[in-house]
């Protein structure tokens, strides 16, 4: 491979003025959007970009049209009470796109928003590519065919989705998961340490959206009191007000509160509790033991169970198709449990046990480079040499 990339000529050569128009709806879909568009300037450096995302993509260098805090609508009826401002979010995209005029549209997850821009860009004649699918193979699946009919150029991030892909008879390009060069590049800074205690430190991970927070977080602090020998620390998201977890925290006097320091919490923790979603792979990439939280309003549980095609929630147990992680869902997410849970892996030889099942993780999950990698495909496809000529 590094033979033939030799030979090539720089990607830089063949781009000028190029312009991109990045939508990503929460934080993860910003860290690895800002990470994608570094790759993309460091290929070709006169790359423009606006951006619906956050923080780390203007760090980038994009423009910020929206950021994720105005977009963050979870659930069935989350989503209906806010459908009005949705669809406006919507026609605003629209025009914006029209305006600046890109070469391609680069669509980050995010599918309810997303997935209405790629089938009305389409029609318009815009290029358009969709970096980290949608998980339509957990449900709605139905949506394969919109997405083979509306968009360009797919590229996957973990290792089961392009089979099935494949099953549709649509190729696309599985490039590895973003977050082992995120949690790298963390590892090569001297961890801040947040928190200085003299117990050993469980990390609470309850989400980064408000009704995430409140459903799931007091559920993770019903059993700080079971632990009296253990220094709780709740990790909250960057995208939301401090006052949401303090006034949840109010009867915990004990438990401390960092903000926008997950990973350098992680790296100080000998457990976690962690809200189901990409948290549960960055807290696997970090060696620590965790139990895997989910509840959602009654409602919205319901629908899911019933559409859901996947046998477990968390991406752990997911990229690994075993049960790595214990999941506790909905009304078995309660003090009893999580306590009995959290025991088991505060056990040195169950820890061991975990962390060993994470080092085949991270192999499955790609080794590193995905975002270099994106950057390339992308290029290359814009290029018009091939829509697949960096399959790794």
């Amino acid at each position: 491979m590094k033979a033939e990339c030799a030979k090539r000529t720089p990607l830089s050569f063949y781009f000028t003025d190029m312009k991109f128009y990045i939508i990503a709806g929460e934080a993860s879909g910003d860290l690895h959007g800002g990470n994608l568009l570094k790759a993309l300037k460091a290929h070709a450096s006169d790359v423009q970009c606006r951006a619906w995302g956050g923080d780390l993509m203007q760090q980038a260098g994009a423009t910020l049209v929206k950021h994720y805090r105005e977009l963050a609508f979870m659930g069935f009826i989350e989503v209906a009470k806010n459908l009005r401002t949705i669809l406006k979010n919507i026609d605003f995209c629209k025009t914006d796109i029209l305006n600046y005029k890109p070469d391609a549209i680069i669509l980050i997850d995010y599918p309810g928003f997303n997935l209405r821009i790629a089938k009305w860009a389409k029609m318009q004649g815009i290029r358009v590519i969709y970096y980290i699918s949608p998980q339509i193979w957990a449900w709605h699946q139905s949506r394969v065919h919109a997405i083979k009919r509306d968009v360009d150029q797919m590229l996957v991030i973990l290792p089961f989705e392009k089979s099935f892909y494949q099953q549709f008879d649509m190729e696309v390009a599985y490039v590895g998961h973003p977050l082992l060069d995120a949690i790298v590049q963390s590892m090569q800074h001297e961890p801040s340490k947040p928190v200085s205690a003299d117990k050993p430190i469980i990390a609470l991970l309850p989400g980064s959206r408000k009704q995430e927070v409140q459903r799931i977080l007091p559920r993770m602090l019903s059993v700080t009191a079971d632990f009296p020998e253990y220094q709780f620390v709740v990790a909250g998201a960057k995208s939301l007000p401090e006052d949401i977890y303090i006034q949840i925290m109010k009867p915990y006097s004990e438990v401390r509160f960092v903000k926008d320091q997950t990973y350098d919490l992680l790296r100080q923790s000998k457990a976690a509790l962690v809200k189901s979603g990409t948290s549960t792979l960055e807290t696997a990439l970090f060696d620590v033991p965790q139990v895997v939280c989910y509840a959602g309003s009654t409602v919205s549980y319901h629908v899911a169970k019933r559409l859901i095609k996947v046998p477990y929630i968390s991406l752990v147990n997911l990229v690994a198709s075993a049960p790595l992680v214990r999941e506790l869902i909905q009304a078995e997410l309660n003090r009893t449990n999580l306590k009995l849970a959290l025991s088991e892996i505060l056990n040195e030889e169950k820890a061991a046990k975990i962390k060993q099942d994470y080092a085949k993780l991270r192999t499955l999950l790609g080794g590193g480079g995905a975002s270099d990698k994106a950057a390339v495909n992308i290029l290359e496809y814009l290029k018009g040499r091939s829509n697949f000529s960096y399959n790794f």
